[in-house]
């Protein structure tokens, strides 16, 4: 069976990248009749919080990506970080490494003088098992990496990549203070979940070979990989918040819908044919990751607006008002007949592209009485508009109906 996983960070809030990543990955299991895996990792102690987790959490059940298992935290896996890190260093594949940080910058510097790639020169490699094991002095622990060929990287999206292994130095997977750090855990977490497929940003594809030989340390076959380009703002750099809104809930928080975002999100990349609109249901089935382009995406917040738009003209008078009672209870408006704040909100859906507008044109409904400041009223209503209201307003005391298709009428025929 398929296993894929999303694993964000809790150092921030889930952003419009990752959720792209987190919908492909949701995409492919269900069109694979795999799993979907959420993996929260947490071992960055001084950025991660309770906050993140939970805004994360919070995010993938708005969007409805919901996961067949987890969430897992990194943190509580240290005991089988640690078994995995004895592992390797019994079997000879990693090693006791006791350069301090002082001689190790020494190294650095001259190699750069010198007009070489930085890289550990391999000085405790050599060092026996039993002398290491007896030493006192502290020390990191360096994975043993090959020294000759290449590490092929067979990626979905960017074809076949090859780094030469004389470039990549003999990684650090385990701190001075025993900590294991990023590469080491994501491979150990991988092989015990039985990851068989890796989709992340193309960010992490210099990570991929150091990570493809733990994986062959393991005696685990290597996952299935595709690297998706990130996504840059108007200006084509990387895109961040001076761009607008980046996390997801920021994006509920003005009045987005979640068929809205997932629509869009996936389009960032992938198209199908020249189809526009898509339901989460018809992306399980239409999706392919292979399909997605190699280039980078630019987000367009006028395209995102306009399938909000389009999507809350879809919505029934019962999900719509779901959907808008939060922003209509922020505006301090409360609902005592649904109902009428169904039919209310219907008459407004057509000429909205937010929640947050659909509430505030919507609001005097909801009112026992309406004040017009005299700007508002000078701007909006000449003599020219009051002589029709006052001309019109006998025709419509003489409805012995007051709804829709009656005033209508009333109006029309005026």
């Amino acid at each position: 069976m398929n296993r894929y996983r999303f694993a964000p960070s809790p150092t921030g809030h889930l952003h419009i990248g990752g959720a792209r990543t987190a919908l492909y990955n949701y995409l492919m299991a269900k069109k694979t009749g795999g799993k979907f895996i959420l993996r929260i990792e947490d071992t960055d102690r001084e950025r991660s919080t309770q906050e993140y987790i939970d805004s994360i959490l919070k995010a993938m059940d708005w969007l409805g990506l919901s996961y067949d298992e987890g969430p897992y935290y990194q943190m509580e896996r240290a005991p089988i970080h640690q078994e995995h890190l004895k592992k390797l260093l019994d079997e000879g594949k990693a090693y006791r490494c006791f350069c301090p940080a002082e001689l190790l910058e020494q190294k650095r510097q001259a190699a750069m003088k010198e007009g070489r790639k930085p890289k550990y020169d391999g000085t405790c490699r050599g060092i026996p098992k039993d002398v290491a094991a007896r030493d006192p002095r502290p020390y990191c622990i360096r994975f043993v990496s090959k020294d000759e060929g290449v590490t092929v990287v067979d990626d979905l999206i960017k074809g076949r990549v090859e780094f030469d292994n004389a470039e990549l130095d003999d990684l650090v997977i385990a701190r001075t203070d025993g900590t294991p750090t990023y590469n080491f855990v994501v491979v150990v977490d991988d092989v015990t979940m039985r990851v068989t497929h890796v989709f992340r940003g193309d960010d992490h594809l210099n990570n991929t070979p150091r990570q493809i030989q733990l994986y062959q340390a393991f005696d685990y076959p290597t996952p299935v990989f595709a690297h998706v380009p990130m996504i840059l703002g108007a200006d084509k750099s990387r895109l961040s918040k001076r761009h607008g809104a980046t996390s997801v809930l920021a994006y509920q928080e003005q009045g987005y819908v979640p068929e809205a975002m997932l629509n869009y999100l996936v389009r960032l990349g992938w198209a199908h044919g020249d189809e526009e609109i898509f339901s989460l249901k018809d992306l399980e089935e239409k999706f392919d990751i292979a399909d997605v382009g190699k280039s980078a995406a630019v987000f367009n917040p006028e395209k995102l607006l306009w399938l909000n738009g389009h999507w809350i003209r879809q919505y029934d008078p019962q999900k719509l008002l779901a959907a808008t009672r939060p922003f209509l209870e922020a505006r301090g408006l409360a609902i005592a007949d649904e109902t009428y704040a169904q039919r209310a909100l219907a008459a407004c859906q057509e000429k909205v592209k937010t929640l947050v507008e659909l509430a505030e044109l919507a609001d005097f409904f909801f009112r026992d009485a309406v004040t017009v400041s005299d700007e508002a009223r000078k701007k909006g209503l000449d003599e020219a508009g009051l002589q029709i209201l006052r001309d019109i307003l006998p025709e419509l005391s003489k409805l012995r109906a007051w709804d829709h298709d009656a005033v209508a009428a009333c109006l029309n025929g005026f």
